[in-house]
């Protein structure tokens, strides 16, 4: 998270450490950090159509890295949607706004359920 909010200001290269002493934990943050970098364009999309009212420019930066991450996750990865989606809303209650959590929330389950159906998460 630290890192994407950082990439918004000063990109990242390849080599930059991401502050992460355990090898395994580096090496998911950098797969991550990829993924979302690969996967920006289609996943600003999705949150710019989905924050009503606000739009992609308009979302705190730290909601909207919570967002990337969490939707990277949720739709390219094999991580369960639950904990996908429990653990953005961690963030965005530590680090994110007053009202991150649950439009955080919000966005997340509207975007699983559009691409599984009505499918129940949690």
């Amino acid at each position: 998270m630290r890192s994407l909010y950082r990439d918004e200001y000063l990109p990242l290269s390849a080599d930059d450490p991401l502050g992460d002493e355990d090898l395994a934990e580096e090496a998911f943050a950098r797969a991550l950090l990829a993924g979302v970098h690969e996967q920006r364009a289609e996943i600003d999309r999705i949150i710019d159509q989905r924050a009503r009212g606000w739009g992609l420019d308009r979302l705190p930066v730290v909601d909207r890295n919570i967002l990337r991450l969490a939707l990277y996750e949720l739709l390219y990865t094999a991580t369960p949607p639950e904990v996908v989606i429990n653990e953005a809303v961690e963030l965005a209650k530590t680090y994110g706004t007053e009202h991150a959590p649950a439009v955080i929330n919000g966005i997340l389950d509207r975007v699983w359920k559009e691409r599984h159906g009505d499918a129940q998460v949690g």
